[in-house]
Formats: structure tokens, C-alpha cells, sequence
């Protein structure tokens, strides 16, 4: 009896560790998706501060005659090099990009905006467009993972793990301290009740 006694109190310790680990892991996350989630529920009521920036140049013979040579997957890394150094404008290698006989189109999403290059390849003439649409569209964005790369993808698919482990960990905390709270239950019954009702009386297909 001791020593299963001792068993549970080092699992015991154990599922406290795990939980306040994760609720630290969780919590700036916690806040951003919190937040953001009434952002997004309230996304029309919000004015968005649109700012649209051009560019409009000419790229040199020099690069254009490389370009025409060869159509390729990607940003060729000539043009990227000279926008980056005598425009100051950066663009990935890897961004999507459509090819014709006369034209190079670069679509450039991104959080809280949106970008696109276009290049005539005969001529020369380059255009470059961003549209951004302010904080609050930005951290919405990040909310939906919308345009913002590989990293914040797997970040989200962590941080969902993390929470997973902060909920099911506090429910056997709860369960292991319900003995002298008898509402524990019922207000955790609650909880899952509340968005049950609304679902079935308010929410339609």
C-alpha cells in the first residue's frame, strides 16, 4: 500500500510538472489566439487601415537578357539581387510565380497584406505593389495561419499539442483534488454544455 501509495504521488508530481510546463509554453499563445479570436468575431466592426505603396522602375538590359533566356521555377536570383540592392525590395526565391512569353507575374502574400511584382520581359518595366491592411489584420492572419510560412505553421501545430497536454493534465488535477469541491463537476459540466446548447439552438448549417 506504500508503495503504491509513493507511485501515486510521484505520478502525481509528475502530471503537475507536465501541467505547469505547458500552461508556461501555452500562455503567450494563449493570449495572441484569445485576443485575436474577438478580432476575427468582430473583423467587420473594426476599420481597416489600408496602405497601398508602388513601385514603378525599369530593370537594366543586363539582367532583362537573362531573364528572357530562360524561364524558370521561381524568382531568378539576378532579379532578386538587383531589386534587393538598388530598390531595396526583397523578395524570396521561392515565391510563386507564373511565366508567359512576355510577361513574369510574382504573387507575394503575406500576413496582414498582400504584394505582387509584375515584369514585362521585353521592355523592362517593373511594377511592384503592398498592400497592408494594419495590426489588426496582421495578428488575425496569424490566428488563421493565413500566408505566413512553414515555421508558424508547425509553431500552431505545437502550441495545439502543448494545449492538449495543459487541458488533459488539468483535468486530472481536477479530478485528483474534486473530493472537497462539489461543484467541480458540475461546473465542468457546464462547460461543455454551454457551447453544446448554442450549437444545437443558435448555430445553423
Amino acid at each position: 500500500m506504500k508503495s503504491q501509495g509513493k507511485g501515486w504521488k510521484l505520478s502525481l508530481g509528475s502530471i503537475r510538472q507536465w501541467h505547469w510546463i505547458s500552461s508556461a509554453l501555452c500562455l503567450a499563445g494563449m493570449l495572441l489566439f484569445a485576443i485575436t479570436g474577438i478580432t476575427l468575431n468582430h473583423a467587420g466592426d473594426i476599420p481597416a487601415n489600408i496602405q497601398i505603396s508602388t513601385t514603378e522602375t525599369t530593370v537594366p538590359n543586363d539582367v532583362l537578357s537573362q531573364l528572357a533566356e530562360e524561364h524558370q521555377v521561381g524568382v531568378p536570383l539576378k532579379l532578386i539581387k538587383w531589386l534587393a540592392d538598388e530598390k531595396d525590395l526583397y523578395i524570396s526565391a521561392d515565391s510563386k510565380t507564373e511565366w508567359s512569353d512576355d510577361e513574369l507575374y510574382v504573387s507575394l502574400p503575406r500576413p496582414g497584406g498582400d504584394a505582387w511584382l509584375s515584369l514585362d520581359l521585353l521592355s523592362g518595366e517593373l511594377t511592384y505593389e503592398k498592400t497592408e491592411r494594419g495590426v489588426i489584420s496582421y495578428v488575425n492572419d496569424l490566428h488563421k495561419g493565413r500566408n505566413t510560412g512553414k515555421a508558424w505553421f508547425w509553431f500552431i501545430d505545437l502550441f495545439a499539442v502543448a494545449c492538449v497536454v495543459f487541458c488533459v493534465t488539468g483535468l486530472v488535477l481536477l479530478y485528483r483534488y474534486a473530493g472537497p469541491r462539489p461543484t467541480t463537476w458540475p461546473v465542468v459540466g457546464l462547460g461543455v454544455l454551454i457551447p453544446l446548447l448554442l450549437i444545437i439552438l443558435f448555430v445553423h448549417p
